[in-house]
This record gives structure tokens, C-alpha cells and sequence, in this order.
């Protein structure tokens, strides 16, 4: 960052009537967690390409996650995977991430690996199926005391490939029936945050299809529930900033799996395709914080921002760190969305008014802001430049090939 560039842009923007310290405040409080899977080798339902120097096991994928936190002072927990990071004591592993500046974020059972999940788990037709599905969901509840995980995400691959496969409205009941028992178990300061997906690896019917099903279950169950919404889980066309909204104003979005998607789920880095749909989804977001109400203002404070991506042909660590930039850019572009301008605008029913404040704040770079706030963190300006000139790659090529997988 050169002076000169952060003093026009701040000249820029205070002519425009922003505060530049509430933006940097609340950049510096933005979190971001990384998943442990997405340090170790996974990728493509085709192939995974082994990587060298990939984590071996959970200890190591902690330590992975802490140079992304280290570089660019966004990432202090890492959501991790039962069982694929399974540990015989999870209070050390729980000391290994603190001792790490880390600490362990959301728990994700495993329900869709096993033989005995191949038609089901909490929806199959045999109860012995349902029954040691359950039982998984609620060893993850233990986990998360072990660890002092707030949120525990859910998500189910269960669903049918054919029509008359399965019964639809009993499969519902059984999904209900597996999420009440879980739902009892949680201590008062847990969550369960429920995700959806419109396909795949069922294609005729997914038994939590979209929001709306996943925002259902949450309102039988509590207010503990709340749901997942992963940025890579709609159909094409899908207005996901708009879902947001409306989670927010229910009082119901738990928080985000971001991602990225040309066509479904492709676990492309977060913003890499649609960035200008990520700046939307934290205009709504903010535009929620900006309202006054308190109820909007809770709600937008307790969302959890997550990553969940498998890199499969890029570098794990970089990957990671291009995911988190990408993530904070389109939030601090989306802080200068002047919000006055826009509801002044709405109420004179001036339509490309309204849309040139939004867009306005879209097309600013941010980069100048971006650089002194990390400045003022004593972070590295460049995190990706930092991480590659440092010698951590060189130094975990030591681990070899064939680290830990799905």
C-alpha cells in the first residue's frame, strides 16, 4: 500500500459521508473459519490428486489451518469431521488447536460414507440403520463438549435415485424423529445448523432439498436450530441473496458454508465465479445491521462464516488463503454500500438510483483499505505473497504423499 493510494481512497470515500473507522472496525472483527478437510488430500467424486506435504493426521491439519490465521488474522477456528478427524482425546486435541491461537469451530458428522448408508441413514428403512445414525449425531454432541464447539452443522446425503424408492412424507417423519432426539441432547449455548442441498448424490428427491425444508425442520425443533446455507447447494438461477434476507428477518440463518459453483457444489474457491452474488449476500446482511432493530442486529451478529471446499488441483494452503481474501474483499465492499442513498432512492421509486448506490460500492478497489487495516492488525499487507515467500510449503513436503483423506 502506498500513502498516497489509501489517502485518495479515503478522501474518496469520506466525500461520499462513510465512516472509515466504523468500516475498519468492523473488518477487524470479521471471522472466517477454515475446515479441516479442505488441508487434507480430498477433491472430486472422480479422483483425488495426492498432494505433497498434506497433513497426516488431525494435529497437523491444525497446524495448517493456523498459518492461514497467522497471515491474514481472519481465521481463529477450524471446523472439523467425525469421523475423518476422529482422535482417541479430543480435550488434546482441543489444548493443540489453543496452543495454536486456534481454537475448534463447528462439528460435521459423517453420515454418507458407510455401506449401511447406501439407501439412508436417519431415513432408512431398516431402524437398526436409523438407530446407529442417530447414535453418530449425538457422539458428535459429545465431541462438541469435548471441544467447546458451539455449532454443530448437518448435513444429509440421504435421498432416492427413482421414483417409489422410498416413501417420501415417511422419510420426512424419520428425519424429524432422528433431529428431536439429537435437538434434546444439546447443552443451552449449542446449535444445530441444518444444510440443504437440491441434489445429488440423490437425483430424484434429496430428503432436505432447500431452505425452505431445512427452515421448517428448524421451527419444530427450537430456537437452537437454525439453518446452513452453503453457497454451492442452489440450482442455477437461484437467488441466494434473497434467501439470506429472509433467514435473517425470521431470525433463523445459523450462518454460511461458503463456496463457489458454475454448475452444483463445484467446490471452487468462494467468489471465484460470482463474486458480485457474494458482495449481495453481505449487502443483505448489512443492510439487516444498518436497520436499527435489534432483533436484525442479533441475528446478523450470530451468523457463523464458514468455508467448506475440497481443493483437488490447487495448493491447499494458498487455496485457502485466496478463499478467505476473496471473502473479506466482497465484505469490505459491501460496507460501502451507502444504505441512506439506497432506501432514499426506494422511496422516490428511483430503480437505477437504487441499483447504482449497490453497484457503486461493488466497483470501488478496495485494496488501499484492505492494506491498512492490515497494517494496522501487523499483519502482512500481500497474506499470499507472505506464504509463499515463507519456507512453511518447503518445510511440510516432509510428510510425503498420502496424508490424510476422506
Amino acid at each position: 500500500m502506498t500513502d498516497k493510494a489509501y489517502a485518495l481512497f479515503e478522501e474518496q470515500q469520506q466525500a461520499r459521508g462513510m465512516d472509515l473507522n466504523k468500516i475498519k472496525s468492523r473488518l477487524k472483527a470479521l471471522q472466517i473459519e477454515t475446515p479441516s478437510w479442505g488441508y487434507g488430500d480430498s477433491g472430486t467424486r472422480f479422483k483425488v490428486f495426492q498432494k505433497e506435504g498434506v497433513p497426516r493426521d488431525p494435529f497437523e491439519k491444525l497446524e495448517d489451518a493456523a498459518q492461514v490465521h497467522r497471515l491474514t488474522g481472519l481465521c481463529p477456528s477450524v471446523a472439523i469431521h467425525i469421523p475423518w478427524d476422529h482422535v482417541d482425546d479430543y480435550g488434546k486435541l482441543r489444548s493443540h488447536a489453543e496452543s495454536l491461537n486456534l481454537q475448534i469451530g463447528a462439528i460435521n458428522p459423517n453420515l454418507f460414507q458407510q455401506e449401511d448408508y447406501m439407501l439412508g441413514s436417519v431415513t432408512h428403512t431398516d431402524p437398526a440403520v436409523r438407530r446407529k445414525a442417530t447414535a453418530h449425531l449425538l457422539e458428535c454432541v459429545d465431541i462438541a463438549r469435548a471441544t467447546g464447539s458451539r455449532d454443530i452443522s448437518l448435513w444429509f446425503a440421504d435421498g432416492t435415485n427413482y421414483p417409489g424408492q422410498g416413501s417420501i412424507r415417511q422419510r420426512k417423519h424419520w428425519m424429524l424423529e432422528a433431529l428431536a432426539e439429537m435437538y434434546s441432547a444439546l447443552s443451552p449455548d449449542m446449535r444445530m445448523l441444518i444444510e440443504y442441498k437440491a441434489f445429488e448424490p440423490a437425483f430424484y428427491h434429496t430428503d432436505i432439498a432447500d431452505w425452505g425444508m431445512a427452515y421448517n425442520l428448524a421451527l419444530k425443533l427450537g430456537e437452537q436450530a437454525q439453518v446452513l446455507v452453503d453457497t454451492g447447494h442452489h440450482l442455477p438461477g437461484a437467488n441466494v441473496e434473497h434467501i439470506v434476507s429472509y433467514l435473517i428477518d425470521e431470525g433463523r440463518l445459523g450462518g454460511f458454508h461458503f463456496n463457489s459453483y458454475k454448475y452444483a457444489d463445484d467446490d471452487l474457491i468462494v467468489g471465484a465465479i460470482n463474486p458480485y452474488e457474494l458482495f449481495l449476500i453481505f449487502y443483505q446482511i448489512l443492510d439487516a445491521a444498518e436497520s436499527g432493530e435489534q432483533r436484525l442486529i442479533d441475528a446478523v451478529n450470530s451468523i457463523a462464516y464458514m468455508i467448506d471446499q475440497s481443493h483437488n488441483i490447487e495448493q491447499k494452503i494458498p487455496a485457502m488463503i485466496r478463499s478467505v481474501l476473496n471473502v473479506q474483499t466482497q465484505y469490505a465492499k459491501a460496507l460501502l454500500v451507502d444504505h441512506r442513498e439506497v432506501a432514499e432512492a426506494q422511496q422516490r421509486g428511483d430503480v437505477l438510483g437504487a441499483e447504482d448506490a449497490v453497484r457503486r460500492a461493488f466497483e470501488f478497489d478496495v485494496t488501499p483499505l484492505l492494506h491498512a487495516v492490515r497494517e494496522e492488525q501487523g499483519l502482512p499487507v500481500d497474506p499470499m505473497r507472505a506464504y509463499l515467500d515463507d519456507s512453511y510449503g518447503q518445510r511440510i513436503l516432509v510428510r510425503g504423499k498420502g496424508g490424510a483423506s476422506w
